[in-house]
């Protein structure tokens, strides 16, 4: 077995996009911050998203059946706080910015470098976390130049001005 804290080490210089994932329906409305965000296939359109089985927001995005991935803009450290913090209710969490709904009803962040509105099409239950499949029904692009990042443990600002030359 790979030891807990070696791979948890190594797995903090995997970058990834910071998002907040949302949803809307008959369960509530909740949201919550995530890095574990990636695409799966363009036909059909298809990301996931990987959540904590102990999340308190885990069975109600179940229960709804959609999602939205809202990929935050640099400037949204905030925000990706505010959905990370277990202290703070879901009411709390929506009031620190401004949302639309696009298809599926679930909450869109005005502001975000891009959301992909989803439906739930699989779980798939992998040790401690859910691994939800989102067929993607809209793409909405924001206007924002930075992307928020998530690196060795610390949030990095992202864009025209940090493009390495190749």
């Amino acid at each position: 077995m790979v030891d807990l804290s070696a791979f948890r080490n190594a797995m903090s210089m995997l970058g990834g996009a910071v998002s907040v994932i949302t949803t809307d329906g008959p369960a509530g409305r909740f949201g919550f911050t995530a890095s574990a965000v990636c695409s799966v296939t363009d036909s059909p359109p298809t990301l996931l998203v990987c959540m904590n089985r102990a999340s308190t927001s885990n069975l109600h995005f179940k229960r709804n059946g959609v999602l939205c991935v809202n990929v935050l803009a640099g400037t949204q450290q905030g925000l990706s706080g505010a959905f990370s913090q277990r202290d703070l209710d879901s009411d709390a969490r929506f009031a620190q910015a401004r949302w639309r709904t696009l298809g599926s009803g679930a909450p869109a962040l005005q502001d975000a470098l891009v959301n992909f509105d989803c439906r739930i099409a699989q779980v798939h239950e992998v040790g401690s976390h859910s691994i939800f499949y989102g067929e993607i029904l809209g793409i909405r692009q924001g206007e924002a130049s930075e992307a928020l990042a998530y690196f060795n443990r610390a949030y990095h600002r992202l864009g025209e001005d940090s493009k390495a030359a190749c």
